[in-house]
């Protein structure tokens, strides 16, 4: 029984007691207790049936496993015989170095203390289950006190464990995180439509992981779901498991070839292996060896060479965003890439000016990004930003309203007449604080820019017409602009209207839709010889419209995320927003350690060999510089996003950990920009073989003469026609 002796006892020793009622909710308001801690005779005032434990607070962290999610006694019992046989396995005496209570519903809360404590977190999720197995409550969060141990150790004799037996702890719960066992990370390409069985499908029918970890690790446990692997000469344990239903791999372990804490297939594991993650290359090689239904076809028009699309990495991400991203996405049919570039974007606009990159002595580079997130309309462009950005959108608003009333209370006070200014309290005007715009002029930019010096972010539900206005080179044009903002190079306006004509260290990121057709009229030309367009992200999945569905995004998700992003921008404010005696701000100096300086040099020479290659086509070779450029950017903001939750990510120093991310991100985006270039293409040849036919049945019947496994949706679109009534045209040709 749990005494009022024994909760004065705990709060003695530095611990948090809350009341909860009967269903373990808190009465009354607790969040003070989350940073201050009752007395003996505040707890002796206390009447409620139920206690809880502040976590987060003295250090505590709670690993909090919910069995109701199985079924039966049996399951529950078996699944947690497994999971508390790895974790005392992997740590030394490690049901001495916690504490171990069961609840009354059945589940356990592993408790102990640590330095490093995030927020509340979902750590794993079985199949077909819409709650978490495993969460973690840390701070902001509580657990419910019970009376059943199942260690010698009880509440008042909970103790520190070391980072590293913390980081097997959560390793072994992410492992239990049902991932969905894709039979191809890839899409298929132009090479393989309409084949029976894709080259990499071949070969993943034909192998199990198991196959292919010989020379790289060693099987260790043979469970019942799974196979515990170890990397040869680790000192950990265990590395990862290969999970006996899907034949897929997940590593925790960041030692090896291979992505961690993603799930792998064999054909991912073998390109990885043999091609350095390079699925194209893997494809075509598994082809010539057989593997995959050969295809014989005649194509009168020349065919590019096919791409791969890539998904957008939130592996990047810390665990608790990458599941904010994947539960918006499953509750609200929401687009993982689209969100993902959001959140990029949102990053820019946090860190601003507070920070610069140096790549080396006279190379620094401000973390601006300019992100295009190409898709047809309806396709979830805009929502799919507002999910990401709307905390920031939130203060912004707050900000507008502050100074709309503000700025009425001045014009009172300037309509006044000297006499009533005299005997009146004094109001100065006020200074616009507004972050994020949508449609605005570069005078008036420029005004809110002086306003707001650390950065001014631009939101566009479509940038046509950003595009468009870029479509000439004159001097004193938008273009002068915007690609002086993007390189953070001062900006003189040489214009009468506008009232600030020196802009010292500009940084307005920018994030919008446009539509494929758009951006491929705006891509060409002009816009892509003075290097405006090579400086734009691009985003370019394959989307359908997605039908209702009766899920909803949990409301603690939400506000978790919300809480996130206003807190990591005030942080960063308080932190780094530093002004000099002349108002100008002093950034945070960032510079790569010995370990990613190393990575940088081997990314850099290898974008550089691809510049100098024959086989690279002229269009890429002018977009790869810029990712010279973008890779340090992305390096120092996702190194920021980690340093803010995790202290071995010193903000002014760039982790190996950080410039591997930014080196997948830019693959993606470069992949992203090759899809666009290779739909472009295909299209112009289409154009170029029906120019001359004047209907567009005729135009059709030329495309598919030279062509039939042209893609119909395209066709469909070029000819402002439906998909059935190219389907019918098909028929039509092929009898």
């Amino acid at each position: 029984m749990i005494t009022k002796d024994y909760l004065k006892k705990l709060s003695s020793i530095g611990y948090s007691i809350i009341p909860c009622d009967d269903e373990k909710v808190p009465i009354g308001k607790w969040k003070k207790y989350q940073t201050d801690k009752r007395s003996s005779d505040e707890i002796e005032l206390l009447n409620c049936t139920k206690y809880g434990l502040v976590t987060g607070f003295n250090d505590l962290e709670v690993i909090d496993i919910d069995l109701k999610v199985l079924s039966t006694v049996s399951e529950k019992k078996e699944w947690w015989d497994e999971y508390l046989a790895f974790l005392c396995d992997n740590i030394v005496d490690f049901m001495d170095k916690v504490v171990i209570s069961k609840t009354q519903k059945g589940g356990y809360h592993i408790m102990y203390k640590s330095k490093t404590i995030v927020g509340n977190t979902k750590i794993a999720k079985l199949e077909g289950m819409t709650e978490a197995i495993i969460e973690t409550r840390g701070t902001g969060g509580f657990v419910i006190i019970y009376d059943n141990f199942l260690t010698k150790n009880e509440y008042h004799q909970i103790d520190y464990i070391t980072e590293e037996e913390r980081n097997i702890i959560w390793s072994i719960s992410k492992t239990y995180d049902y991932k969905n066992p894709i039979t191809a990370e890839v899409k298929l390409t132009n090479e393989y439509v309409g084949s029976d069985v894709t080259p990499w499908e071949d070969y993943n029918n034909k192998h199990s992981c198991v196959d292919l970890i010989g020379s790289d690790f060693t099987i260790v446990k043979n469970t019942s779901k799974s196979y515990v692997i170890k990397r040869h000469g680790a000192e950990s344990q265990h590395s990862g498991y290969i999970f006996k239903d899907s034949g897929c791999m997940f590593l925790f372990s960041t030692g090896t070839i291979y992505p961690n804490e993603t799930l792998l297939n064999p054909f991912t594991m073998y390109a990885h292996k043999n091609h350095m993650g390079d699925f194209n290359r893997a494809a075509k090689e598994l082809y010539k060896d057989g593997y995959g239904t050969r295809q014989i076809k005649k194509i009168e028009i020349t065919k590019n060479e096919p791409i791969i699309r890539s998904s957008f990495p939130i592996e990047i991400f810390p665990l608790e965003i990458q599941h904010f991203i994947t539960e918006s996405s499953n509750t609200l049919g929401l687009s993982t890439d689209y969100m993902g570039c959001s959140f990029m974007w949102m990053l820019s606009l946090i860190v601003g000016n507070t920070m610069v990159m140096e790549v080396k002595s006279g190379w620094r580079e401000v973390a601006t990004l300019w992100i295009a997130l190409v898709g047809k309309p309806g396709i979830g462009k805009t929502p799919s930003i507002n999910q990401m950005i709307s905390p920031l959108r939130s203060l912004n608003a707050k900000e507008q309203k502050e100074y709309q009333r503000q700025y009425q209370k001045w014009m009172e006070y300037e309509a006044k007449d000297k006499k009533e200014k005299e005997r009146s309290e004094e109001i100065r005007k006020p200074k616009n604080k507004q972050f994020i715009v949508n449609d605005i002029t570069i005078e008036a930019l420029v005004d809110l820019h002086e306003e707001n010096p650390n950065a001014v972010g631009i939101f566009k539900d479509e940038l046509a017409g950003w595009f468009k206005d870029m479509n000439k080179y004159r001097a004193g044009s938008d273009l002068e602009f915007w690609l002086s903002s993007w390189s953070g190079s001062p900006i003189s306006l040489n214009r009468k209207t506008a009232k600030n004509a020196f802009v010292d260290k500009p940084f307005i990121p920018v994030i919008g839709g446009i539509q494929p057709s758009i951006f491929e009229e705006y891509s060409n030309g002009a816009n892509k010889d003075n290097g405006f367009v090579d400086r734009i992200l691009i985003s370019y999945p394959d989307l359908k419209v997605n039908k209702y569905n009766n899920n909803y995004i949990s409301a603690e998700a939400l506000l978790w995320f919300n809480d996130f992003v206003v807190n990591m921008k005030s942080v960063i404010n308080s932190k780094f927003l530093n002004f000099d005696e002349n108002d100008e701000i002093v950034p945070l100096i960032v510079k790569f350690n010995e370990e990613s300086g190393k990575e940088w040099v081997r990314i850099h020479d290898k974008i550089t060999n691809i510049q100098n290659s024959d086989d690279e086509n002229e269009y890429m070779k002018s977009m790869l510089p810029k990712q010279k450029s973008y890779i340090p950017r992305f390096a120092l903001l996702l190194n920021t996003l980690w340093s803010f939750i995790d202290e071995k990510y010193p903000y002014q120093q760039v982790q190996k950990d950080s410039i591997l991310r930014a080196e997948k991100l830019s693959e993606y985006f470069v992949n992203m920009a090759k899809l666009v270039k290779q739909d472009a293409r295909e299209k112009t040849d289409l154009k170029n073989v029906s120019k001359d036919k004047m209907s567009s049945f005729d135009k059709f019947k030329a495309m598919y003469e030279a062509d039939k496994d042209l893609n119909k949706s395209v066709v469909a679109e070029m000819l402002d026609v439906s998909r059935r009534t190219v389907y019918d045209w098909v028929k039509k040709l092929d009898k």
